[in-house]
């Protein structure tokens, strides 16, 4: 299994739509004003997050249980920013729509622009021939309000292409979060 580079993922995402609406170079200004860069960079993906966010609240006192998760333990903001409180969470998702090819296995990670300011994104692996936009964990580590920026780059992803196709990829199982077209929340 080996990291694939950026002509690599420019051929997969040209010739199969492995990611849509694809941005074939590293996009660090925006009619003039500096955003935080997206787009195709040297072995990987810099994805962006939609105007879409659910922020984590304990209005309710609720408890977080994955296997029966109360929809109202957050509220819903549509908007170009979303502030996320102190040592709290939002939920989001991609602008971009993955198509991950049965030999690919992919690993999100946060970029450094946030993780220096105490926001880390965590994303599970995009599995072999999972598709869909992505849901996306923000967490704010900080004592402070922390802002994300819509449609602006938030996570990389790296794609490593194996050596073997798998014997059961994530359409093969019914994944779950399969095809996913908003914020998904947990799916026990």
């Amino acid at each position: 299994m080996g990291l694939q580079s950026d002509r690599w993922i420019r051929q997969m995402a040209k010739r199969h739509g492995m990611i849509e609406p694809f941005v074939d170079e590293q996009v660090r200004y925006v009619e003039g004003e500096k955003v935080i860069s997206f787009g195709l960079s040297s072995y990987g993906y810099d994805l962006r997050v939609a105007r879409e966010f659910k922020v984590f609240t304990n209005l309710h006192n609720s408890l977080v249980d994955p296997k029966n998760f109360d929809e109202q333990s957050f509220f819903n903001v549509e908007a170009d920013y979303c502030i996320i409180p102190p040592n709290s969470f939002a939920l989001a998702r991609s602008v971009e729509y993955f198509r991950i090819p049965r030999n690919v296995l992919t690993l999100c990670i946060g970029k450094s622009t946030y993780a220096r300011c105490g926001i880390i994104v965590n994303v599970t692996p995009f599995e072999p021939e999972w598709e869909g936009y992505v849901t996306l964990e923000i967490s704010n580590t900080t004592p402070l309000p922390a802002k994300i920026y819509a449609n602006e780059g938030l996570a990389q992803v790296l794609f490593y292409e194996a050596a073997d196709i798998c014997e059961v990829s994530y359409a093969d199982r019914g994944g779950k979060y399969m095809g996913q077209t908003s914020i998904t929340l947990p799916v026990a």
